[in-house]
């Protein structure tokens, strides 16, 4: 992720390469640790042994936030009120699939700019 000066989060810099040396790294899973495959852990237990990984982890490497509550149509209009792309719902005991899964949903900001490169390409 690259923060602008706002404190929110740039998409187009990202992708511009311009400022690689600014972009943290937002862990949000885990799916091994010492060998171990921790996939069909439920999402919940997998968090955990994340935030234990990097409890002592170097600066620019962050453990992404996550809400244990039903607040996502709140969440998602503060998200689209601060610029953001959109977000991501996971449910809490889901296990790691590769590839699209019903438990996990993500919800677009039809407002930010990453829309406008979703209708160019199927333009």
């Amino acid at each position: 992720m690259l923060l602008g000066v706002d404190g929110i989060s740039d998409f187009n810099g990202l992708h511009s390469r311009r400022h690689d040396d600014e972009v943290q790294l937002y862990a949000f899973d885990i799916q091994a640790l010492g060998g171990e495959d921790l996939r069909k852990l439920p999402r919940h237990l997998r968090k955990n042994n994340l935030a234990r990984l990097l409890v002592r982890r170097p600066d620019g490497i962050f453990v992404s936030d996550f809400e244990q509550r039903e607040i996502g149509p709140d969440l998602f209009r503060h998200a689209c009120k601060f610029g953001l792309e959109g977000m991501v719902s996971k449910r809490r005991e889901s296990r790691y699939r590769a590839g699209r899964s019903p438990d996990w949903v993500k919800v677009k900001n039809r407002s930010h700019p990453a829309m406008d490169r979703v209708q160019e390409s199927f333009s």
